[in-house]
């Protein structure tokens, strides 16, 4: 296969997804379980760039194949495209995912790319905004809600089109634990439900 291009998922099959994750993987167990019953879509294969992660062995328990990348060949190299369409890869799902998404793969994936943020973008993104940071930041800004932002991935951080964002409320006392868990919360309710969506509107405009 020529790369730089991506073979697509014939809309009469499920299409295949790969979870790009760096961490425990709670996102990514989400998709998993949702996507066990999907009729348009499967989860088919884990991305992850740290050895030992805890989204690794929740892929070797559910039996999906694994591919453990390193960031010489992912910025410099080929971006490990050739693995993701030998792998029948059509839609990338980041949850968690920490590194930025080279131009090789925002080529080859235009609109199959989305990202979860754990604030409400534009606010509390960019660059280093991840995880406890933007928690921090949203409580040290005194916003009175926060929530979850869930768009296309571009060539910049937390940039993309907006697909769908819901809020929560920033309570007195709060920590940055607590948001975090009020984060989650959005983001395993609403994530599996809004990337199946999107799938659903591929299959609309590749009819139409």
């Amino acid at each position: 296969m020529e790369t730089g291009k991506t073979h697509f998922t014939d809309p009469m099959t499920k299409h295949r997804l790969a979870v790009f994750a760096s961490g425990a993987g709670s996102n990514a167990q989400k998709l998993i379980d949702y996507f066990k019953t999907s009729p348009f879509a499967t989860v088919a294969l884990i991305v992850c760039n740290k050895a030992g992660a805890g989204v690794l062995s929740i892929a070797e328990k559910e039996g999906i194949p694994s591919l453990l990348i390193e960031k010489e060949q992912f910025f410099r190299g080929n971006a490990y495209l050739p693995q993701l369409q030998e792998a029948g890869i059509d839609f990338l799902v980041l949850a968690g995912f920490l590194w930025k998404i080279p131009q090789v793969l925002i080529s080859a994936y235009p609109k199959r790319m989305v990202n979860i943020h754990p604030a409400l973008l534009p606010k509390f993104g960019g660059k280093g905004m991840y995880g406890q940071y933007v928690h921090e930041a949203v409580l040290q800004a005194g916003e009175m809600e926060t929530g979850i932002t869930i768009h296309y991935v571009d060539e910049h951080y937390d940039n993309g089109d907006i697909i769908f964002q819901t809020a929560c409320p920033v309570l007195d006392g709060d920590t940055p634990e607590v948001v975090a868990n009020r984060i989650h919360q959005l983001e395993h309710l609403h994530y599996p439900r809004v990337v199946e969506e999107v799938v659903r509107n591929l299959e609309q405009t590749n009819r139409d």
